[in-house]
């Protein structure tokens, strides 16, 4: 099937009514019907997104409670047996880091990485909107960050959405240099986070490395965090373009030639001994790790996952 854009997206410039339109499209992946990480992750679950179980409060054991929610200790000291019980968490907070730098705008074929990210912040907004959670972001730019508190209802998803439009305008025009490390993200995120929160970081991850592990490692221990991979399809070796072309990473510049197997190989080779590096670090932490192409729409990309 041939790739199309979204509704009302051009693929490079980024508007408030092509993220309005997945209010609409979240309904498809709001459980017990389906879930959005089961689609993304190959995993037949439904656990609604950012959803627990809350300590509510103990009481005396009675015929037909779950020995599993005994609680052992005040059943040591009264002597009676005694049972935990839970309530449904509300309102639970959702944050999002989203990296605008200089790397995410690039695209070779259907729209920039930095677009297909917004496609993808905007659905989980609204999903977190439809299931009453509240939704922040951190926006990391290379040489700001906006940080967006978590808020409930359309108020967080709507300033949020209108943040990104802004900001993703002012970067298509910019050429500045990155001018701090993704630590003050990461310290950023931890600000911005209570305990418990859902993060999800969505980035080519091209400023990530090893070095950053321990501060991400420390965002796991009290929240449950999710690494989304935005690549282009050129990133993985994948191009009709056979002519010489020159190529920069904002760290070094050279000339390729495309039309050798060879470099288009060793393109492929990078990209993929890059992502091993990230999913081995994401193992590593205990968080899960899934990616995206900017060379199709999010619609067709989560569509093509069977539950």
């Amino acid at each position: 099937m041939e790739n199309t854009l979204p509704p009302y997206s051009d693929g490079v410039n980024l508007t408030l009514e092509e993220l309005l339109d997945y209010k609409q499209q979240c309904i498809k992946w709001l459980p017990p019907a389906k879930s959005l990480w089961s689609q993304m992750l190959g995993q037949h679950q439904s656990r609604q997104l950012g959803r627990g179980m809350d300590f509510s409060e103990v009481r005396q054991y009675q015929a037909g409670d779950d020995i599993r929610s005994i609680d052992w200790r005040v059943t040591a000291r009264t002597g009676k047996p005694h049972t935990k019980l839970f309530s449904e968490e509300r309102e639970k907070p959702i944050v999002l880091y989203l990296d605008l730098s200089q790397s995410m705008l690039f695209g070779s074929t259907l729209m920039l990485k930095s677009v297909q990210m917004a496609h993808m912040a905007s659905l989980l907004a609204w999903l977190s909107v439809a299931q009453q959670d509240r939704i922040g972001a951190v926006i990391d730019t290379g040489n700001q960050l906006i940080e967006l508190k978590p808020t409930s209802r359309n108020k967080g998803a709507l300033a949020l959405l209108q943040s990104l439009v802004n900001l993703h305008k002012q970067q298509l025009s910019s050429q500045s240099e990155l001018s701090y490390d993704v630590n003050h993200a990461l310290q950023a995120l931890a600000r911005v986070c209570p305990k418990g929160s859902d993060i999800i970081l969505l980035s080519d991850f091209s400023r990530f490395s090893s070095a950053h592990e321990s501060k991400l490692s420390r965002l796991s221990q009290h929240n449950r965090v999710r690494m989304i991979q935005i690549s282009d399809p050129l990133e993985q070796g994948h191009t009709a373009f056979r002519g010489t072309e020159q190529v920069t990473n904002h760290q070094q510049t050279r000339w390729l030639d495309f039309s050798s197997n060879k470099t288009r190989l060793g393109i492929e080779q990078a990209f993929k001994q890059q992502q091993t590096q990230l999913q081995n670090m994401a193992l590593r932490m205990g968080v899960s790790f899934s990616s995206l192409s900017s060379g199709a729409a999010l619609t067709q990309q989560l569509h093509g996952f069977s539950l």
